[in-house]
């Protein structure tokens, strides 16, 4: 057993494969999933697991470059929009319409239990050298 890091196995096999640029979603329980993404549901009840709890745990895991939100974040969730980018001062805002599009192309999308708007994420990987 890890003594140290995520203990979903399917979260930490996909961190694992994960190359330069790919892309990992962070959802709230309501973001559709697209055919052929891997979906990764942890949701367990509204609310459990947070979004910002699955954030945080990847936060510390993962090299990331890059983070796309949806521009109705700022307005609908603005709490949450002020964590993100407190962290990513550079994060790029997209539609929701575009950001639902761009899920297409992720590795993986972790569905949470999160119920507050706009409660989404996509983490581009960054390298570690």
């Amino acid at each position: 057993m890890y003594k140290f890091g995520t203990l979903n196995s399917e979260i930490s096999r996909v961190l694992s494969r994960l190359g330069h640029t790919d892309e990992i979603v962070i959802a709230d329980c309501g973001l559709p999933i697209p055919d052929g993404v891997k979906r990764i549901d942890i949701a367990l009840k509204e609310g459990t697991p947070s979004f910002e709890e699955v954030y945080e745990e990847l936060m510390h895991h993962m090299a990331i470059e890059q983070v796309v939100v949806a521009r109705e974040m700022v307005e609908e969730n603005e709490a949450l929009y002020q964590k993100v980018k407190n962290d990513f001062p550079t994060l790029e805002m997209v539609s929701h319409e575009k950001f639902k599009k761009q899920t297409r192309h992720a590795k993986a999308i972790i569905r949470t239990g999160e119920a507050t708007p706009y409660a989404n994420i996509i983490l581009k990987s960054g390298v570690i050298f």
